[in-house]
């Protein structure tokens, strides 16, 4: 483990400094809850970001997700370009044990060259996740952005 400068611990993967976020479950049948289309958290803060970092980020299904209709969509960006990160994806093609990374989720392990970016992020944007078209209302996907300073005291760190 490295300490940063702030004395705040992070891990490093190949020069990648690693935040995970994890959030609830999606229940978007509640209002203003993680998966409420439209809803006060849509969209909902994964990372918050301080600075100038370039970034990737990928997500990791543990329970498959439902919604209340069959056209529910998610996608992880920033503020501004909430699909920067992933792509629109229909929430039900998203399934327990998946890397999620593009618009086609599938059981498999995931080499770091397809993902996309990295992304330069500046001034301070916020790493976010989207519902689109419809509520999710059940299942869960927790985030790992693996992230580069580009100014000092930049940091990424989970908003959950």
């Amino acid at each position: 483990m490295l300490v940063e400068e702030s004395s705040r611990p992070f891990f490093t993967l190949d020069s990648f400094n690693v935040a995970v976020a994890r959030p609830t479950a999606f229940a978007g049948a509640t209002t203003d809850a993680r998966g409420d289309d439209g809803g006060t958290n849509d969209p909902f803060t994964l990372f918050n970001v301080t600075g100038e970092v370039i970034a990737r980020v990928f997500g990791v299904c543990t329970v498959d997700l439902a919604e209340s209709a069959p056209t529910a969509t998610v996608q992880v960006g920033v503020t501004g370009n909430t699909a920067a990160f992933i792509a629109d994806t229909t929430a039900t093609a998203i399934d327990a044990n998946e890397v999620w990374i593009d618009a086609s989720p599938a059981l498999r392990t995931e080499v770091l060259a397809n993902m996309t970016g990295p992304h330069v992020i500046v001034n301070g944007v916020n790493i976010v996740e989207a519902v689109t078209t419809t509520n999710v209302t059940s299942g869960n996907i927790y985030y790992v952005c693996l992230w580069r300073p580009l100014t000092p005291g930049s940091l990424v760190v989970s908003a959950v």
